[in-house]
């Protein structure tokens, strides 16, 4: 039988290994950015069309992914599949737009019978390439370099290291466009409006307290009522309201056990003897994010939210977690 300890430390090693192998021939990939490069940015944002993305084999597969990320940083973009864009998807390109070809080699057929045809409809062509004396390179009007020194595959055969330079290469020329055109989060938000990260982006408290119940006692309420108040809402506390709506204290679970150690007569006892005065709030229109952030450094679960200073209603820090912003 193999020893299984001594076989998993073989496995480690070869992912370490395949790993560094990656980060080193990537390294030098920052020296390719260069004036090709910069060109390539103005391009795309001065261009009133769109950024047409197209490879084969394991390329295309990261072209997809470049077009994603374009289109949710503001570039719109599609993919074209390079061996279906010589049976028709041609017709995809519109006169404004720009054609990214991505390719290792940048001599398979398909780009090579590929690039002649793109040249006749005067769309620029830029090449994300990993051997910049191809036939897709000197064809093209911006050539982006991805050499590598070798696969990160021990028959340096399976495309590793290549694809990943070319996803690298990608994600610079989405990142440059993002700060050159000052793209924030709120511009991000735009076009992630579904999901966890969605939600982080434009989910505002208010939008989360609304589904809530509203507890409300007055300053005079008695200490029964107050009790009753908080579990039939089960936020585990409840406002403090003046006659104008506004908030004087909160009322949790825990100033209710600090009652019982605190008084032994609780006849008289109301709102206004259990609650802790000038509670924390914030406005309705304050993001969920930083609602969070507030609760985890105050090391509260619940908040209370106004509306133009008045009471609006609570946010508990389950409701955080229930809509993934936690």
């Amino acid at each position: 039988m193999a020893n299984t300890s001594n076989s998993a430390e073989l496995i480690k090693s070869y992912g370490i290994q395949a790993i560094e192998n990656e980060l080193n021939s990537l390294h030098a990939l920052s020296q390719f950015i260069d004036e090709q490069f910069a060109a390539v940015i103005e391009l795309l944002l001065l261009n009133q069309g769109r950024a047409i993305i197209t490879g084969i084999g394991k390329s295309a597969i990261i072209a997809q992914k470049i077009v994603a990320t374009l289109n949710s940083t503001g570039q719109p973009a599609l993919f074209m599949h390079a061996a279906d864009a010589i049976h028709g998807d041609l017709g995809m390109i519109q006169q404004n737009d720009v054609v990214i070809a991505i390719s290792k080699s940048g001599n398979t057929p398909e780009i090579q019978s590929l690039a002649p045809l793109l040249k006749r409809f005067n769309n620029k062509l830029v090449a994300i390439v990993g051997n910049v004396n191809s036939q897709l390179a000197q064809q093209a009007d911006y050539v982006l370099n991805t050499t590598i020194d070798r696969e990160a595959c021990p028959n340096n055969l399976a495309p590793t290291t290549s694809t990943t330079a070319q996803l690298l290469m990608g994600d610079a020329i989405a990142i440059a466009l993002i700060q050159m055109r000052g793209f924030n989060s709120q511009d991000f938000s735009k076009y992630h409006p579904g999901g966890a990260l969605g939600k982080k982006l434009y989910l505002q408290c208010g939008s989360i307290a609304q589904n809530n119940a509203k507890p409300a006692v007055s300053p005079n309420t008695p200490w029964k009522e107050v009790i009753l108040t908080i579990t039939k809402n089960r936020l585990g506390a409840t406002a403090v309201i003046n006659e104008q709506q506004q908030i004087v204290g909160i009322i949790t679970d825990g100033d209710i056990r600090r009652m019982l150690e605190n008084y032994t007569d609780f006849q008289q006892l109301t709102a206004e003897k259990i609650m802790s005065h000038s509670p924390i709030s914030v406005e309705a229109n304050a993001m969920a994010t930083e609602v969070a952030a507030l609760m985890q450094e105050k090391k509260i679960t619940q908040l209370l939210v106004t509306q133009q200073s008045i009471y609006f209603g609570v946010v508990h820090l389950h409701d955080l977690y229930k809509e993934g912003i936690l």
